[in-house]
């Protein structure tokens, strides 16, 4: 089932559904901890399941000679074989996400003939992060500098449209699209309107739905909403949340993902004692968000559960 009709399916029944969101295993370790965490959630019927696409890393080696050589390494590769083995594991919808960074648009073609042949119908298309040691995004020759062009690509494959337009006769595709939005800007565009007109542009070629990066305040995603509504968007959106967890977080997600934490959060993690008590302080807090989003009509909320379930659980069992 695509996620599109997924959003439908829940706004009809009047219900609000979870998805999360999985990292593929360092390189050389099982899939035992994907699993691990599916089997702790999978019983409060999750909607779908994403997961991520890490690009490419450089690796420096000294040689005793003096000689440096840079290899490229992925850290975490595996996404399209994760996501079908969930798939057949569980029967549940996976997403695996597909970037632009690190890709051109050859091996994009080939990582979506090989996801359709595996059954994978649902994908979230991102630009992705810059690599390692660039000042900002640097598309690969015959590459994609902006998730529309990806999106573009994958609308084309839809319609029977290969790069090699000498085949006839092709096989269209039945991707659904998802593409990301940010409540609170996406940190490299100048102001929260043009960060809006490049949504749009993801969502006129062809994306069927946004999913947003994580936010901590109702009221900005709300008002994201209505920005969006106002510039012409239309879509489903998808709110992210992550269930605060850990005193250091309240550096960490800030720095990386450029989110702010409301005041109330901030002073009610430092009054904790132990990360097990900010945990609690976490779920509360999401529980709340949640709470409010269900009551406006949300019919899919997506977690960043980041490999860890135990805060999930507590909150499934609250509210789904």
């Amino acid at each position: 089932m695509k996620v599109i009709d997924i959003i439908n399916t829940a706004v009809q029944n009047k219900i609000t559904r979870f998805a999360f969101e999985l990292l593929p295993p360092l390189k050389g370790e099982t899939m035992n901890s994907i699993f691990d965490t599916i089997d702790k959630l999978i019983e409060f019927s999750p909607s779908h399941i994403n997961v991520t696409f890490h690009r490419e890393d450089i690796k420096i080696i000294e040689r005793e000679n003096g000689i440096i050589e840079r290899h490229i390494t992925r850290r975490r590769p595996g996404t399209i074989g994760i996501s079908s083995a969930i798939a057949a594991r569980y029967g549940v919808e996976v997403v695996p996400h597909l970037i632009c960074g690190g890709q051109n648009r050859f091996e994009t073609e080939d990582a979506l003939i090989e996801m359709n042949f595996l059954g994978l119908h649902n994908i979230l298309a991102l630009r992705g992060d810059s690599a390692k040691g660039e000042n900002h995004f640097l598309p690969r020759e015959d590459g994609y500098a902006h998730a529309a062009e990806l999106v573009g690509q994958i609308c084309d494959m839809n319609h029977g449209k290969y790069i090699d337009g000498e085949i006839n006769n092709c096989h269209a595709t039945d991707f659904c699209i998802g593409v990301a939005g940010y409540p609170e800007k996406h940190f490299e565009s100048p102001d929260a309107q043009t960060d809006i007109r490049f949504l749009k542009t993801k969502v006129d070629a062809g994306a069927h739905y946004i999913v947003t990066q994580m936010f901590f305040d109702n009221n900005k995603f709300f008002k994201f909403v209505e920005d969006c509504r106002s510039a012409g968007i239309n879509v489903p959106i998808i709110p992210g949340l992550k269930p605060f967890s850990s005193l250091r977080q309240l550096e960490v997600l800030p720095n990386i993902f450029h989110v702010e934490l409301p005041e109330d959060l901030v002073n009610a993690a430092r009054k904790c004692k132990s990360d097990e008590d900010v945990k609690t302080v976490g779920v509360e807090w999401a529980i709340a968000q949640c709470n409010e989003l269900k009551k406006a009509g949300i019919p899919v909320i997506h977690f960043y559960t980041m490999g860890r379930p135990d805060s999930m659980v507590r909150i499934c069992r609250e509210l789904f």
